[in-house]
């Protein structure tokens, strides 16, 4: 009987709950998939696009627009473009959002005004006369949680003042190869 007590001891330790697992993803390679949830005029995709990094610069009308380059970080890249409106010119419209991630992907949150930690910029591009271009993001909410063994859930709710926008969330499950840093 007294050898069974540290057996028993050693099942119960180890049968701990994953519940409280870590989820860290290290994304490879570049991923491209297209959204679930999707406005249904137009068409949705999010990026991932390791080994760089995000920059939004100003041009000489002091508008933002982003740079990227290589770098230590994961650039996070939603688009949504609507389906052109027939017998229209100039009628191209999309949204974009950026976010430069660690390199390693791990659970957080971000509100508010950590939402610039990310450097969560909102990009509306359209013929829309003094209503398009690049905006950081000041209010949200954007969380980063595990889904399962080789997936990450992006939640992101936001609001913009500077100009009227379509897309306020996006909830997302992405898919990557390994999470195995190489």
């Amino acid at each position: 009987m007294k050898s069974l007590i540290p057996l028993l001891f050693l099942i119960m330790v180890s049968c701990k709950s994953t519940k409280n697992m870590k989820a860290d993803f290290v994304v490879n390679e570049a991923i491209l998939v297209n959204t679930i949830n999707c406005p249904e005029n137009g068409d949705c995709t999010i990026e991932l696009l390791p080994n760089t990094s995000l920059e939004f610069k100003k041009d000489e009308f002091g508008n933002l627009y982003p740079v990227i380059s290589e770098g230590n970080k994961s650039i996070f890249k939603y688009i949504y473009t609507r389906k052109p409106i027939p017998n229209t010119q100039d009628g191209n419209y999309s949204e974009i959002v950026f976010a430069e991630l660690d390199a390693t992907i791990s659970e957080k949150t971000f509100t508010d005004e950590t939402l610039q930690d990310i450097k969560l910029y909102f990009g509306r591009l359209c013929f829309c006369k003094g209503e398009t271009g690049y905006y950081p993001i000041k209010k949200g909410e954007f969380k980063i949680s595990k889904s399962t063994k080789n997936s990450f859930k992006i939640d992101f709710n936001f609001k913009i003042d500077e100009v009227p926008q379509i897309i306020s969330a996006i909830n997302e499950t992405i898919g990557v190869k390994s999470n195995v840093p190489k």
